[in-house]
This record gives C-alpha cells, sequence and structure tokens, in this order.
C-alpha cells in the first residue's frame, strides 16, 4: 500500500506537470502579444497551486479563516488551468484545419490555371480546325496556293499548341505532391472525423468537425488537471497518514477488564499484538 501511495503521488506531479505545459503555452498562445511575460507568470502561478493545494489538505484543521480563500484559489487556478490546455489544443486543432484549407487554395488556383491553359489549347485547336475547313471549302485550283499562304500560322499555330501542352502537363505534376500531403492531413483528421460522425452521423461538414474537437476537448480539460490535483492531496493524506506513530494501546483500547491483564508480565503485549495483527498499519 505504501508502495501505491507514492505511485499516485508521483503520477500526480507527472499530470499536474504535463497539465501545466500545456496550460503555460496556451495562455502564451491567448495572449500572444506578451508571450514571454506570460510565460513566466503562468509558470509560478502552475507551480503556486500544487504547492496551495497540498499545503490547503495537510494543514486545514490549522489555518484560519485564510483557508477558505485558498481553496477558491486553487479552484481559480484550476480553471485557468482548463482555459490554457483548452486553447493550446484548440490551436493545434486550428492549425490542422487551416494546413487543409492551404492545400485545398493551392490545388483551386492550380486548377483555374490548367483551365485557363486548357481554354488555349481549345483556341488553337479552333484555329487550325478553321484553317482546315478554308481549304476543304475552297476550289481545287487554289488549294495549294492557300496551303502554302497557311504553313507559316500552321507552324507557329503547332508550337504554341506544344507549349500549352507542356505547360498542362508540368502544372499537372505540380499537383501531385499537394495531394499526396492532402492525403497525409486528411489521415491526421481521420480520427476527429470518426468521432464527429459517431455524434453527428456520416457526411459530416467543417462546422461539425469543429465542434466536435471542441466537445472532445472538453471532454480533456475537466479530466486533466482535476484529477492531478485530487490524486496529489490523496495521495499525500495516506502518506502523512501512514508516517503517524502508532499509539500506546491500553487495556480500554482492548476491552478487556483491567484485573484479567497482569502488567508484570508479558500477557499485556501479548494481547497489544494481537490487536495489531487484527488492524495492521499499511
Amino acid at each position: 500500500m505504501k508502495f501505491l501511495n507514492y505511485l499516485a503521488l508521483a503520477t500526480s506531479l507527472m499530470i499536474a506537470g504535463i497539465a501545466a505545459y500545456f496550460s503555460v503555452i496556451g495562455m502564451g498562445i491567448i495572449f500572444a502579444g506578451a508571450y514571454l511575460s506570460t510565460i513566466v507568470m503562468m509558470s509560478a502561478l502552475e507551480f503556486g497551486k500544487i504547492v496551495t493545494a497540498a499545503y490547503v489538505h495537510m494543514f486545514w484543521d490549522k489555518l484560519n479563516y485564510m483557508k477558505y480563500y485558498l481553496a477558491f484559489s486553487v479552484f481559480v487556478l484550476m480553471l485557468i488551468t482548463s482555459l490554457g490546455i483548452f486553447g493550446f489544443l484548440s490551436k493545434a486543432n486550428i492549425e490542422t484545419a487551416l494546413e487543409g484549407d492551404s492545400y485545398s487554395l493551392e490545388m483551386s488556383i492550380i486548377d483555374k490555371r490548367i483551365q485557363s491553359k486548357e481554354g488555349q489549347l481549345q483556341r488553337l485547336e479552333s484555329r487550325v480546325a478553321s484553317l482546315d475547313n478554308i481549304i476543304t471549302t475552297a476550289r481545287s485550283e487554289d488549294r495549294n496556293y492557300i496551303d502554302r499562304r497557311q504553313r507559316d500560322e500552321r507552324a507557329q499555330i503547332a508550337e504554341d499548341i506544344d507549349i500549352v501542352v507542356d505547360e498542362i502537363v508540368i502544372l499537372n505534376e505540380e499537383k501531385l505532391p499537394i495531394q499526396r500531403e492532402q492525403l497525409i492531413q486528411q489521415g491526421e483528421i481521420g480520427p476527429i472525423l470518426y468521432v464527429a460522425e459517431m455524434i453527428y452521423g456520416e457526411g459530416v461538414g467543417k462546422d461539425k468537425l469543429d465542434n466536435a474537437a471542441r466537445i472532445l476537448i472538453m471532454f480533456i480539460i475537466f479530466v486533466f488537471d482535476p484529477l492531478a490535483v485530487l490524486l496529489l492531496i490523496s495521495s499525500l493524506g495516506l502518506i502523512a497518514r501512514d508516517r503517524e506513530p502508532l499509539a500506546p494501546i491500553g487495556p480500554d483500547d482492548m476491552n478487556i477488564p483491567m484485573g484479567h491483564i497482569d502488567t508484570e508480565n508479558s500477557a499485556r503485549d501479548e494481547a497489544i499484538k494481537i490487536k495489531r495483527g487484527l488492524f495492521p498499519r499499511e
């Protein structure tokens, strides 16, 4: 049992440290204009919260009315820590969403450029078809003359078509790495997508994805720092109780009449051993 108490204490300090890290960084993000100052302030408050929680729990009976203010301060600091964690996790979710939006924007720009080049290619092909139609509708004796007149223009059109086709190929190649990044990003949002579908059903949009992320973050912050503080004070209380000296046991503790115990021999010691065997201290 002693090992379990110390394990609970170490676990509470670990959770409190991680929660403090998330909270400090999250508050720095919220107050980005004074990032370093906010980091210093929140670090001091996080350390003070843990010390105050332990102090109030251990010396509750010995403190005066100030213990109520200290307990209230710990509660408020737990809320602030939770807000900092919310800010940290929200920023991570927003960055993932913005990354996906940036990929979509890049793809949209490239698609528009491809559409423009395809339109240019269609115009060139239409011009070739128009030149062919001129020859087809001309008199047979004029066709050779018209063909010679069109050679320079046809050569230029053929060169322009090759250039446009090459540009379309290059643009499609530019899309490949972006598409790969999109697939990776979709894999990253896959878990929250499943959570959103579990809450709202299939076919969820961006707004419902954001709402699902907020709900998940709320569940996390409601158990993160409160668990650390409560586990800390509970483990400290049990450790302190285990370190209390054993109180001497007399005849009244055993409910044995005084006359039945010989204080001059080992009968009393035997009775004490029996009681301690029935009620061992962990």
